[in-house]
């Protein structure tokens, strides 16, 4: 799909929706006196936040290479997900297409908007069968396609995502919450190309910032218009706006993140290889792996004895464990424990 009108796809009800304005984020003022939204004037944290983000945006703009108008900020991913299903698809009528294994809260939001949830199945390799995806597009109730790259929970990259923007007639949504940790181009390059194009990224992972939940959509100006139509007035708090202007004044921490993930992630798949309980490592471009282990009622009855949390994906991905990648000590934990079951 290339440069058709977004109108076409979105709710009706949601095009004459007018969004909530506050009339002091639309206007400049410096008052010393603000009696206009029925705040507390006591308190260090009394008044409400720039519902526009404005600050934010600027940076990211900056950072990203592109307009504040193509920015939407979400309390977290999850919110933005949520708003683009809810502007996209219809309640009881619209299809989702995600695929399977992948992120649960595609499907999760879609079933709390009565939308109906098609898995595209991926091959043994976790990578998607384009014929199958050619096939499955063809229902004509579908609204959105999420690719998720790098998979969660697979841990694999998805190649020639330009072939899914051009034989999708919806919306597109690349969730790129572990792209820095990938050594990939992002798809941000591509939204000139692709009217329907939306990429999703977060502080959560690489920026390490899991608590501020914030996330961006990055898109046209037409669909992040729609987002910020629907979206809550101040759904990012103050406290988290300005965590994240402090954190991009170094955006050297960035990098020094990857970087120390990275190592770790390089050591522990070398441990793995050594371990008699490990049946197969999959290839992996995020902060974490996917482990096929022998025994997993035993692996992972261990692990919780010894309060070593991660994340157990079967019986949906038969055998499998998600573990996340540590500091070195947690790291040693972890594969001292593995090395002894």
């Amino acid at each position: 799909m290339k440069n058709n009108s977004i109108n076409t796809l979105v709710r009706e009800n949601i095009l004459k929706l007018q969004p909530y304005i506050s009339f002091r984020d639309h206007n400049e003022f410096n008052a010393p006196v603000f009696l206009d939204a029925n705040e507390s004037p006591f308190g260090t944290c009394n008044r409400y936040p720039d519902s526009t983000q404005k600050k934010l945006k600027s940076r990211l703009a900056a950072l990203k290479n592109v307009s504040p108008s193509q920015i939407a900020i979400g309390n977290g991913s999850d919110e933005l997900i949520d708003l683009i299903i809810k502007i996209f698809c219809e309640p009881k009528k619209d299809s989702i297409l995600m695929m399977n294994p992948s992120f649960a809260m595609y499907g999760f939001y879609a079933a709390i908007n009565e939308n109906r949830v098609l898995k595209l199945d991926l091959d043994e390799n976790f990578e998607i069968i384009k014929n199958d995806f050619l096939k499955a597009a063809e229902d004509a109730t579908l609204k959105i396609f999420f690719l998720c790259s790098p998979n969660n929970p697979t841990g694999n990259s998805i190649d020639d995502i330009e072939f899914y923007l051009q034989n999708f007639n919806g919306i597109v949504v690349v969730d790129e919450a572990y792209i820095e940790f990938s050594g990939k181009k992002s798809s941000l390059e591509l939204l000139e190309k692709y009217s329907n194009l939306i990429v999703l990224q977060t502080f959560s992972k690489a920026w390490g910032i899991a608590g501020a939940r914030v996330g961006m959509a990055y898109a046209s100006e037409e669909i992040i218009t729609l987002i910020n139509t629907v979206k809550a007035p101040y759904n990012v708090n103050v406290l988290s706006q300005e965590l994240i202007l402090k954190t991009l004044d170094d955006e050297s921490r960035l990098q020094e993140n990857v970087k120390s993930i990275l190592e770790e992630r390089k050591w522990l798949e070398e441990q793995f290889q050594e371990i008699e309980c490990i049946s197969k490592v999959f290839p992996t471009n995020a902060n974490f792996f996917l482990i096929k282990v022998k025994d997993i009622e035993s692996v992972y009855g261990n692990m919780l004895k010894k309060e070593i949390l991660t994340s157990r994906r079967d019986p949906a991905i038969a055998g499998c464990i998600r573990i996340n990648v540590g500091n070195r000590a947690e790291n040693e934990k972890l594969i001292n424990l593995l090395k002894s079951i």
